[in-house]
């Protein structure tokens, strides 16, 4: 994708449309008034701010002709957010990456109805760095350690570690108590994704996932339910992994309301965590060669 011609601002980088290699309208302007005629107001104020502008940088104006198949850049006021109610925690910083300790419910990137309310827009915004970009995600229920880079000359050195899985990735989980279970153990299956659908499922065929779990020791929440404390060790990194595996043993990540069954989330909600932390990365630095481990400071507790 070719590098946006308007800079981040408060965090958040441009929107962009492509224009229909056919349309009727004679100006651009025209145009998006006609895709969007619920947001004519709006459309003719950002072209007449001069916050509309062509993939050069040059301001779209109310005569500016229609272009097909080009592209046009603009900054979208995103809809109002519900703050989530947890600081982010900075492992660690330097001139080349930001290691972070993700809070619960915030999540890495921009993505549906959380925007403003992600990590790498507040981290932007507030910390002066809009060149800033995850080398890798969590979702927005876990918690734990996310690297960043700073530049983005050394985005693709960082993000080759994970594509050859040269990354320890160590999680913790509170979840269900089996006495029949025996650990450590390796669980592996084959993990499809739809898209759309919110959640996977495990299938029959050639295993596409790995996670080895060791039992770390039991507790007792205030229902005097046994839980067990686990300790993840991933391979993969398949979407709901650790999720699905502990689910497929019978024990359940307490908090977590994908599975066993689906249930929507409470907008504004922030009572139940999902009792998972990426507790540790270790990686060789793709620019030094020294080996690196950051651990997160966070504890999970069985909400006792």
């Amino acid at each position: 994708m070719p590098k946006a011609p308007l800079p981040i601002r408060n965090g958040l980088g441009p929107d962009r449309l492509r224009m229909p290699a056919e349309s009727s309208a004679h100006t651009v302007l025209e145009h998006l008034i006609g895709e969007h005629p619920g947001e004519r107001d709006l459309w003719a104020d950002l072209v007449n701010a001069g916050d509309v502008v062509d993939e050069h940088g040059r301001k779209i104006t109310s005569r500016t002709p229609y272009q097909p198949t080009r592209f046009v850049y603009f900054y979208r006021e995103p809809a109002p957010e519900i703050p989530v109610p947890h600081e982010i925690k900075i492992l660690y910083r330097d001139d080349s990456i930001l290691v972070i300790d993700k809070p619960h419910f915030l999540a890495t990137i921009p993505r549906g109805a959380h925007i403003v309310e992600s990590a790498v827009v507040r981290l932007r915004r507030d910390l002066d760095l809009p060149d800033l970009a995850p080398v890798h995600r969590l979702d927005r229920m876990t918690a734990g350690v996310i690297v960043f880079t700073v530049t983005p000359d050394l985005r693709r050195p960082y993000q080759e570690l994970f594509a050859e899985q040269r990354i320890v990735k160590e999680y913790e989980a509170i979840a269900g108590f089996d006495p029949e279970l025996t650990f450590p153990r390796t669980v592996r299956s084959r993990i499809n994704k739809v898209h759309g659908e919110m959640t996977a499922t495990e299938i029959d065929g050639e295993p596409n996932s790995e996670t080895s779990i060791e039992l770390i020791e039991t507790i007792t929440d205030s229902a005097g339910r046994t839980l067990g404390r686990y300790r993840l060790l991933p391979r993969t990194g398949r979407t709901h992994q650790l999720r699905l595996h502990l689910n497929s043993l019978g024990v359940p990540i307490v908090g977590d309301n994908y599975y066993p069954e689906y249930l929507p989330a409470v907008p504004g909600d922030f009572s139940t965590p999902l009792r998972l932390l990426a507790r540790a990365l270790e990686y060789p630095d793709p620019i030094t060669g020294q080996t690196r481990r950051f651990v997160s400071s966070r504890s999970l507790d069985a909400g006792l």
